[in-house]
């Protein structure tokens, strides 16, 4: 048995798995994966994935909910023109690597990007709070989790500026107000199907209201909106994968239940790397991610080790990012606390032999 604790793409439930694989030998006569778009049977699937989401989410009347592509790194952009107004000027909070790729592709499409705040100086190892934010503002930015760095916010940030998220990797692992933001955004390959497709979730108010002199048909997010999500070929399989995983989430307790599963198995892991005398935490206190646990060794000499005893359980996807180094444990919804305990059994081994 393998124990998934990669960053990205994500684990999913074995039944989804099954059920995503049926369909693709199977769906209504003909694979999954040449069935026409347009069809009434994936029409179905469409509106289904999207009525999930709001279920999942509570997300209130004048949102919509659309599967586009690009990942979040085109949301990045299509972010930026779509909330751009006048003053063509916003503010960003630099918390790490995607953070950094927000704030390039603003200011590539001609915003003012402000960095309100940035944690650069302690690579990336804190949330930044206590921020002034200025009232001239079109939109304000932040990546709510750091999948690279291992830091989350707590809360949503407090303002009455447009509110923009890059939600990729903690959106459906924990309860969040939607009406506080104007446009959420998401890659689909963490907590909710395979890569390939991006959820946005939007405002209505929004749409239709940018100045930017420079918007491609495919980065106004009205034409999508006006299309039903199908402007153009949507990524079928992704989306069909998706719908299988809320339903899925739904039937097992929805985010509530998630955010409590996740929060059992943050607190079991982060329990045992501090408590643990070979290991010490990357990242300290509240602003420590539930997804994403960043970890070193106090002694890299056991570094050989620890990875053969990991290596051996079946653990994959532990290696941490160079930008950190040492081990990132990504605990996804799917991934079980009995996983998080087989990891924390053989930090407890190498701690009684080579402790």
């Amino acid at each position: 048995m393998k124990h998934n604790f990669g960053a990205g793409p994500c684990i999913l439930p074995e039944s989804v798995f099954k059920q995503s694989s049926d369909a693709i030998l199977n769906f209504n006569g003909l694979s999954l994966l040449e069935i026409s778009h347009r069809s009434s049977d994936f029409v179905d699937v469409m509106s289904e994935a999207q009525e999930l989401v709001k279920k999942a989410l509570n997300v209130p009347s004048g949102y919509t909910v659309l599967f586009l592509q690009g990942g979040a790194s085109l949301g990045f952009t299509i972010a930026a023109l779509n909330m751009m107004r006048d003053n063509k000027k916003a503010g960003y909070i630099n918390t790490g690597t995607w953070a950094k790729g927000a704030i390039a592709e603003g200011k590539a499409v001609g915003v003012d990007t402000n960095i309100l705040a940035s944690s650069e100086d302690k690579n990336f190892n804190y949330i930044p709070k206590n921020f002034n934010i200025a009232d001239d503002l079109d939109y304000v930015h932040f990546t709510s989790n750091n999948t690279i760095f291992g830091t989350q916010f707590q809360s949503i940030i407090d303002t009455d500026r447009p509110l923009v998220c890059d939600m990729s990797s903690d959106i459906f692992s924990k309860p969040v107000d939607v009406s506080k933001f104007d446009l959420i955004y998401a890659g689909a390959q963490k907590n909710l199907g395979p890569a390939g497709s991006t959820l946005y979730i939007v405002k209505n108010e929004i749409l239709g209201k940018s100045s930017s002199p420079f918007m491609p048909k495919y980065m106004d997010l009205k034409n999508h909106v006006d299309k039903g999500s199908m402007l153009n070929t949507p990524p079928v399989f992704s989306i069909y994968t998706s719908m299988l995983n809320l339903r899925h989430l739904i039937k097992n307790g929805g985010v509530s239940a998630a955010s409590d599963r996740n929060t059992a198995k943050a607190n079991l892991l982060y329990n045992e790397i501090d408590s643990n005398p070979l290991f010490k935490a990357a990242v300290k206190g509240e602003d420590r991610s539930l997804m994403n646990a960043t970890f070193l060794l106090n002694n890299n000499n056991h570094q050989a080790d620890f990875d053969n005893l990991w290596n051996d359980a079946g653990i994959v996807g532990l290696k941490g990012h160079r930008s950190v180094g040492g081990y990132r444990a990504s605990m996804y919804n799917a991934l079980t606390i009995e996983s998080v305990q087989i990891l924390v059994d053989i930090m407890q081994e190498l701690a009684r032999t080579k402790g």
